[in-house]
């Protein structure tokens, strides 16, 4: 980055911030600490905390009177916020880092100068699709990105998918991909020290409660495993409930498996550093949902960066995630017999286990936060 990038003021605005937790909020965090590295001066906004006391960060992080929704009131609350500090924001680079803020952007653009000159966007997957499908917000969503002067996503598949129903994205997006979370130890030994030793086996889910990340395919392969094998299988499901039906269907699916099956609910970073430390297997195998694609999946990373092989299903960015063979077994989403059997493989073959958990860690790293920042923040072409 040039000396004036460099001094350049940074305002990322996102609903998805510390404590809450997720794979946008950790792209939020994570973005915004990169460029604090690099020199820029960083400053967050965002919903208020109140879900618990967050962590104390390195720059400034103004809590606005919203709970960080992409319902109207939020939309009203951060639209204001950018309308008052206008003139403030004017030279500023502002980031709308994810849907919640870039639909309140949409209520100023009647207004001139209303909108800071360097406006940049990233796009994470699913809200392309409801964007596109919605016939108010189409046309006005075309026109914040044509306001652009840049714009980012973490996958190919998302860029692709971006530049397909929004054309006027195609000569301004660059790629800033997912990396490790700050903090996290890779495993660089051949695996995990598992509860296996013991003679489990520990297949490992960590995400929201909700139809697309396929916790009840997972839970239904896993039953499908010979009765000898399932015996010796117990799944931890980890996350907070995205969606209540969801919810309930899973534990009526959960007292109805012949696996053993523990729901862990929302943990702590070290406790589910310990839960990773623990398991033998991770799966998250996402499924189509509506609108909703599952664009990258940070998670995937976190797992290959413990020694974890993954099982997953090979739809939308995931393949960019893990690389097939490698670090995990992608299966075609409709393929619930081939889903059994990659499951079957790993939990059977502890040298299989023990190549792609050694590969994992040096996939894991092989992306780096502060690269993907330059590329967000890189000052136009000349």
């Amino acid at each position: 980055m040039s000396a004036d990038a460099k001094s350049r003021k940074l305002v990322l605005l996102t609903h998805e911030f510390d404590p809450k937790r997720g794979g946008i909020a950790t792209f939020c965090e994570e973005i915004a600490l990169a460029a604090h590295a690099a020199g820029h001066a960083v400053e967050v906004w965002t919903h208020r905390d109140r879900e618990g006391v967050g962590r104390e960060w390195p720059f400034p992080v103004r809590r606005l009177a919203m709970r960080g929704s992409h319902g109207l009131r939020c939309q009203m609350v951060t639209a204001s916020a950018l309308f008052s500090e206008r003139k403030r924001l004017h030279d500023a680079t502002v980031l709308l880092a994810e849907p919640g803020p870039m639909l309140a952007a949409l209520w100023l653009l009647p207004f001139r100068d209303a909108l800071p000159r360097r406006l940049a966007l990233t796009f994470h997957g699913s809200e392309i699709l409801r964007f596109h499908h919605n016939p108010i917000v189409r046309p006005l969503m075309r026109a914040l990105v044509r306001r652009a002067f840049r714009i980012s996503t973490l996958t190919g598949y998302t860029r692709d998918l971006l530049c397909r129903h929004f054309p006027e994205a195609a000569d301004k997006t660059v790629l800033t991909p997912g990396a490790v979370r700050g903090g996290t130890t890779p495993i660089s030994s051949t695996g995990n020290a598992s509860s296996s030793d013991a003679g489990r086996l520990v297949v490992l889910t960590v995400g929201r409660l909700h139809p697309r990340k396929g916790q009840l395919q997972t839970l239904r392969a896993l039953d499908a495993l010979p009765a000898q094998l399932r015996e010796r299988v117990e799944y931890w499901i980890v996350g907070k409930a995205g969606d209540r039906h969801h919810e309930d269907l899973l534990q009526i699916a959960a007292a109805n498996a012949a696996v053993r099956v523990r729901f862990l609910g929302g943990l702590s970073d070290a406790q589910l550093d310990l839960v990773y430390r623990r398991a033998d297997v991770f799966a998250l195998t996402s499924v189509e949902h509506g609108h909703s694609v599952e664009g990258f999946g940070l998670v995937y990373l976190d797992a290959a960066a413990r020694g974890l092989p993954v099982v997953a299903h090979r739809i939308g960015g995931v393949p960019e995630a893990v690389s097939d063979g490698e670090t995990g077994l992608l299966v075609a989403p409709d393929r619930p017999a081939e889903l059994t059997a990659a499951f079957e493989k790993l939990l059977t073959d502890a040298g299989l286990r023990r190549r792609i958990a050694a590969a994992g860690p040096a996939w894991a790293l092989k992306n780096s936060w502060r690269e993907s920042a330059e590329r967000l923040l890189e000052e136009e072409s000349s």
